[in-house]
């Protein structure tokens, strides 16, 4: 299973360049990539056509779009009950907003592929997926509602308002982070941490 952590929407390529590296055939041929969208407080309709052409302007990938018109936090997305929806992928993409999909068989499901070992990136709202109980606090390994946070890597509840986010590379002898400089980005929002799994890069 392959943790997500902080900052992924800062860095959407540099995980295709690891998935490269695993990938199976030939060097020319394009990574396949799902992205899955949808949901509540996001404009997902232009930003799934944003993220497609731009990733694939700058990286062999070939993206495939699961997309629903749905702005609730629960939204239906087709994949649900189809823990087989990301068979042929290398990765999948998640940029879904759905808070209040609480349903653990529906859960299960969508964590099946990456239980299966194919890996997952997460863009913003997505951390936010599937949680249910008292998720602004630690939750106990292994207990229903912690899944979502295990795959991820990271427990996160939210975000606060948006300010200028001071960015300090910790790691820069790191491939991913290598040749990096420490910046600040416009107005952002940073995430409230409840635990970062001990196994989680950072």
């Amino acid at each position: 299973m392959n943790h997500l952590k902080q900052g992924t929407r800062l860095i959407l390529i540099v995980p295709f360049m690891a998935i490269r590296a695993t990938a199976t055939g030939a060097e020319d041929k394009p990574i396949k990539a799902l992205l899955v969208t949808g949901g509540c407080c996001h404009d997902y309709e232009h930003q799934k056509d944003i993220i497609k052409k731009g990733v694939e302007a700058r990286a062999n990938v070939q993206i495939d779009i699961v997309y629903v018109n749905d702005g609730s936090t629960a939204p239906k997305l087709p994949i649900y009950g189809h823990p087989d929806y990301a068979n042929g992928y290398d990765v999948v993409i998640h940029d879904e907003c759905s808070a209040d999909i609480k349903d653990p068989e529906v859960i299960r499901g969508v964590l099946m592929p990456h239980r299966n070992g194919i890996p997952g990136v997460n863009l913003h709202c997505a951390m936010h997926c599937y949680r249910f109980g008292d998720f602004g606090k630690p939750v106990p390994a292994g207990s229903p509602n912690s899944h979502w946070y295990e795959y991820l890597g990271l427990h996160s509840s939210g975000h606060g308002a948006q300010k200028p986010i001071a960015t300090k590379f910790l790691d820069k002898e790191n491939w991913i982070t290598k040749d990096m400089a420490d910046w600040t980005t416009i107005d952002e929002e940073l995430y409230n941490n409840i635990e970062v799994a001990d196994d989680t890069t950072r």
